[in-house]
């Protein structure tokens, strides 16, 4: 009898562990922080609605630093050790050059309203990571020795917020080479950012991904507003009837609402769909359009992404 329960105690183990060890863990990317590229003159300006933005140029910082790309592939290596999916930067790059119809500027077919997306959100939306590890580093030397002094923030790539973060330094060495310098230094605390960046993803899977919606009205002729009202209620109160029923457990914050237009922030919303298939902003909010469109509201609508946490829907045009 004894002998039966220790070997169901050993199958129950020996099963959790399994489970735990097939654990999902967050898909990541590893970029340069705008402080490195700022430093080593990697930036470049583009055009936000006129006015004129300065971002880092990614292209250029690793057309250009071996020593980035070496330190990108060096974390890469660290982190895919431990289990972590990653979307390699360099690629993502390429893939977005290779998609003409990524602009930067989206235009509506109608009213011409615009929607900026900066090169940084483009990057993230096209890669689809939930991750970014923003990584800066700076060597100074003292006689023949080097030290290597290192920041690293983990940043959630829909919410844009720090979920996790680590710094240090590497001892003293002849080696001049930043990515020993920096596999010296990071080694040490890699586990305890990994361990957070896991926290905050196991967060997610209980709690949904934070994202923002814009909801905006478009006046087409036709009289539709916020106030309109279909079966006794308004538009903005069934918006946001829907809204309570398609997040995770009803959490989200309103910003603004008016008669032409409705925000919200820090709105959760489920990793995955009923079938498994990974859901991301515009997906979710493609149903919130569908649900418009049906009976008896009949609307148009145009869902126009903005980087990969916010979606903007254009009630009044396609």
């Amino acid at each position: 009898m004894i002998k039966k329960i220790t070997l169901c105690l050993m199958a129950m183990v020996m099963a959790t562990t399994a489970l735990m060890g097939q654990a999902k863990k967050p898909t990541i990317m590893v970029i340069p922080s705008d402080n490195w590229c700022n430093k080593n003159g990697y930036v470049q300006t583009y055009d936000e609605m006129g006015v004129q933005k300065t971002v880092s140029d990614y292209k250029a910082a690793l057309t250009n630093s071996m020593d980035l790309k070496l330190v990108i592939a060096k974390m890469n290596e660290l982190m895919a050790d431990r289990g972590f999916p990653l979307k390699d930067m360099e690629a993502t790059l390429a893939n977005i050059e290779r998609q003409q119809a990524e602009e930067m500027l989206i235009t509506s077919k109608e009213s011409g309203s615009q929607v900026a997306e900066s090169p940084l959100d483009r990057l993230r939306r096209v890669a689809q990571a939930d991750i970014l590890i923003e990584i800066s580093w700076d060597v100074t030397f003292q006689g023949p020795k080097s030290t290597l002094t290192y920041i690293m923030r983990g940043i959630d790539a829909y919410s844009n917020k720090q979920v996790a973060g680590s710094s240090g330094a590497s001892a003293p060495t002849i080696s001049a080479e930043p990515v020993v310098l920096l596999e010296e230094a990071v080694l040490s605390r890699i586990d305890e950012f990994n361990d957070r960046l896991q926290a905050h993803f196991e967060d997610m899977f209980t709690n949904g991904r934070e994202v923002a919606l814009d909801i905006r009205v478009f006046d087409n002729g036709l009289g539709i507003d916020m106030e309109s009202e279909f079966n006794g209620m308004e538009l903005a109160e069934i918006i946001e009837e829907w809204m309570v029923a398609n997040t995770v457990m009803g959490r989200f914050t309103k910003l603004t609402g008016t008669e032409t237009r409705l925000s919200y922030e820090q709105v959760r919303i489920p990793l995955y769909k009923e079938n498994g298939a990974a859901i991301d902003t515009e997906g979710w909010a493609r149903q919130l359009r569908k649900f418009l469109r049906a009976e008896p509201y009949n609307l148009q609508v145009k869902v126009v992404p903005s980087g990969l946490g916010r979606c903007i829907l254009i009630i009044g045009e396609k």
